[in-house]
């Protein structure tokens, strides 16, 4: 017998919580589910630093992260490297790209009124990756002077870019009259997608040996090549936009209603919609060029929420950062030691596990299954 989200949380939470959650007031209920998914995040990093090709302990990660002087012995003295240099930088750039994915699904679904909207698939990453591919292949020539003044931040700023004008552009072939049509956008995603992977190919086409295996390590999507310097690179710009989102909460639960609706109710609706439209670009931007095409994030984690905790934009951005890091984390862990010595990639995974979660929630909409 199949369990539903909500129906575990009714089993593990207070009656009174389930009670009120039950009666529409789901804010008790979704204080507890972020508390709960804050410490899933810091469990699941926990595991992730201590899984792999070389097992450590858990009293050896917390001194290796947490300890002072010298290591002890040559074994203390590897395990801190291995922490320090490889495992944590590659968690930290999971939890960020995990978060900035999860809640630009969030917002973009908020944004349309419709909870199929994802940067992945309606082009958006497609639009951000051509912006990383034109800096990679081009870096050296035509963008030579981009790359000498912006240095480590060229890579994630033309992803941006192309984020951004994808996005803009989606949004203005979907809405006519202040409405929105999730057929038009998702057909327009398609075709953007495809102009985004034919510029991409020739991109591909005349590429050297070097940049086509650059090329190669974001296609697919992967955490493999984490370094402090794509921290450094990426993460200023994923949090200022996982700081920045919740501030829009309100507008977005207000978008509810419809624009003219919330526009009633002293919503500034297109500036609303012009800074969602950065935040998305920019998140999107930075994920897609340190770590590559990674899909179904943004569409999985905001559904999975919304089951449990409802809609309010208050609670499920910052529920979508948790456990977006948290699912991302888990992916990257066990692509790395599913097929040891050998690494998956992590777009494989998430693919693997949100296409049928998307057709689940097509189905689900149509009526064609139980709820």
């Amino acid at each position: 017998m199949s369990l539903t989200t909500s129906s575990l949380s009714e089993r593990l939470l207070p009656e009174r919580v389930v009670a009120r959650a039950r009666l529409g007031d789901r804010e008790p209920l979704a204080r507890l589910v972020i508390a709960g998914l804050a410490v899933l995040l810091v469990a699941v990093m926990l595991f992730s630093l201590t899984t792999g090709a070389l097992q450590i302990s858990l009293s050896a990660a917390v001194n290796g992260l947490f300890g002072q002087g010298e290591a002890a012995s040559p074994s203390e003295l590897r395990d801190r490297i291995v922490l320090m240099d490889v495992r944590l930088p590659r968690v930290l750039l999971g939890a960020l790209i995990g978060a900035a994915l999860a809640v630009s699904g969030a917002v973009m679904q908020g944004l349309f009124r419709n909870p199929l909207a994802d940067p992945g698939i309606v082009g958006v990453s497609a639009g951000a990756g051509l912006g990383a591919a034109s800096m990679i292949v081009l870096g050296t020539t035509a963008l030579s002077p981009v790359v000498a003044v912006l240095g480590i931040y060229a890579l994630p700023l033309a992803a941006f870019l192309g984020g951004l004008v994808t996005t803009f552009a989606l949004y203005r072939i979907g809405t006519r009259g202040g409405m929105t049509s999730i057929a038009t956008m998702l057909l327009a995603g398609i075709a953007l997608a495809a102009l985004a992977g034919a510029a991409t190919g020739l991109l591909v086409f005349v590429a050297d040996d070097q940049q086509l295996r650059d090329l190669n390590f974001w296609g697919l999507g992967s955490l493999a090549g984490a370094n402090w310097e794509k921290i450094l690179a990426a993460g200023p710009i994923i949090a200022v936009v996982l700081v920045g989102v919740p501030f829009l909460a309100s507008g977005l639960n207000a978008l509810v209603l419809g624009e003219a609706a919330a526009g009633h109710l002293g919503i500034r609706v297109q500036r609303l919609k012009r800074i969602a439209i950065v935040a998305v670009a920019a998140a999107t931007g930075a994920s897609v060029a340190v770590s590559g095409g990674i899909g179904f994030v943004g569409i999985v984690v905001p559904h999975l929420l919304r089951l449990t905790i409802g809609p309010d934009h208050r609670f499920l951005l910052p529920a979508c950062a948790l456990l977006g890091g948290s699912l991302l984390i888990l992916a990257d862990t066990v692509s790395r030691t599913i097929v040891a010595p050998a690494e998956l990639p992590i777009g494989i995974l998430t693919a693997l596990a949100g296409a049928p979660f998307f057709l689940w929630i097509l189905l689900r909409r149509k009526g064609l299954i139980a709820t």
